[in-house]
């Protein structure tokens, strides 16, 4: 298997795993359970993950013992970029290299 394909069937992997985590019931919170969904589930590259994943595989082959890390570390990753951008927590005058004003 090549690198690029070798790749992509990590990135399903993780993508597989991330899914497991996400609520499906109905709830209250099922905006934001979606909403966490929509961001959660993109075409991200999963970088994270597969370098957990790599890393441990250097010691043990069996890396599904590493995944709920792995996946744990992608939905830090994932909460850091969105509330990265909530100008309640980010309310720097320089936003994504534009100035803002009142």
């Amino acid at each position: 298997m090549d690198f690029k394909e070798e790749l992509k069937s990590y990135v399903e992997i993780v993508n597989n795993e991330l899914k497991k985590y996400l609520i499906k019931k109905e709830c209250p919170e099922q905006i934001l359970n979606s909403s966490m969904e929509y961001s959660l589930i993109s075409s991200a590259k999963r970088l994270r993950p597969i370098l957990m994943i790599e890393t441990y595989k250097l010691f043990k082959k069996d890396f599904e013992e590493v995944l709920p890390f792995a996946v744990a570390m992608e939905m830090i990753h994932n909460f850091s970029l969105i509330h990265d951008d909530l100008p309640a927590i980010d309310n720097d005058d320089i936003r994504h290299r534009k100035i803002n004003k009142p």
